[in-house]
């Protein structure tokens, strides 16, 4: 096609804008890492509240859950930046070094809510499908439910709901793209709209911006099959690690259930 002869200048301008898109590819990455573990924490904690048998704790959880779900992120994002500050600010939104960190931190806060609260329900539904035994052994036991959760019910759901986290992390990254409109955010979608200037939309975003944001998902997807593959052999479920990369790994055995006496024995002896 005719568009691909201005390719070899297209290349010189990407050279030029090099330092700039890598700057642009830090921010991005620092949004999508620091807003990855918020939202954890986020979903985590509203998860387990929203998975209480107590109406007092699940209550507020799930209002919560379905409140930040409900919201656009784009609004979320006008929202603390333009209208939350009219309440404690007398200048909200004056120009500085100050100004853009705050709107920093309001991108990984926006982010770290909305995916956290899509998180909240990955893992209630994980803890649900932990096996009705494993319940029943730690309550025959009398433990109390932090204890239960630390030692029993948690670490199995946390290999049941890493597929589920992983795809959140991955729109979280692609929804990142969002929060350059706000002032002082240069995140790698606000350096391809300047890199598509002097080149065009087809090289800047179809071609440039679709390997960088896909290297990036593929490193986070790598990341976290790691973590479920180190999660199930610590049940019993699966190969570890080395096994998985070894030359010739050894077939996966067939799921289990953990012993449920053995289990809560070894937690009831770690209290």
């Amino acid at each position: 096609m005719d568009w691909f002869e201005d390719w070899p200048q297209y290349f010189e301008a990407l050279n030029n804008f090099s330092e700039r898109l890598i700057d642009g590819l830090l921010t991005t990455i620092q949004l999508t890492l620091l807003g990855g573990a918020l939202a954890f924490v986020v979903a985590v904690v509203l998860g387990l509240m929203a998975g209480s048998p107590s109406l007092w704790v699940r209550g507020p959880a799930r209002v919560i859950i379905e409140f930040f779900r409900g919201i656009s992120l784009l609004v979320l994002l006008f929202w603390m930046v333009y209208v939350l500050p009219l309440f404690w600010m007398a200048n909200p939104g004056l120009p500085g070094e100050d100004f853009v960190r705050n709107n920093f931190l309001i991108g990984i806060t926006a982010l770290g809510i909305n995916y956290g609260a899509y998180g909240a329900e990955a893992v209630r539904a994980s803890l649900t499908t932990v096996s009705k035994g494993q319940w029943e052994a730690t309550t025959a036991l009398s433990m109390s439910w932090p204890h239960k959760m630390r030692r029993i019910i948690f670490p199995q759901a946390w290999a049941l709901m890493i597929p589920s986290l992983t795809n959140l992390w991955v729109h979280l990254l692609k929804g990142s793209a969002i929060v350059y409109i706000l002032p002082g955010i240069n995140d790698l979608t606000f350096e391809l709209d300047n890199l598509r200037r002097p080149t065009d939309i087809w090289f800047s975003h179809a071609f440039v911006g679709l390997v960088s944001y896909f290297i990036l998902a593929l490193i986070l997807t790598l990341f976290m099959q790691i973590l479920e593959a180190r999660a199930k052999h610590k049940l019993g479920r699966g190969p570890s690690l080395r096994e998985i990369l070894s030359p010739d790994p050894k077939a996966a055995p067939p799921d289990a259930a953990v012993p449920v006496q053995q289990d809560a024995a070894q937690a009831k002896e770690g209290k």
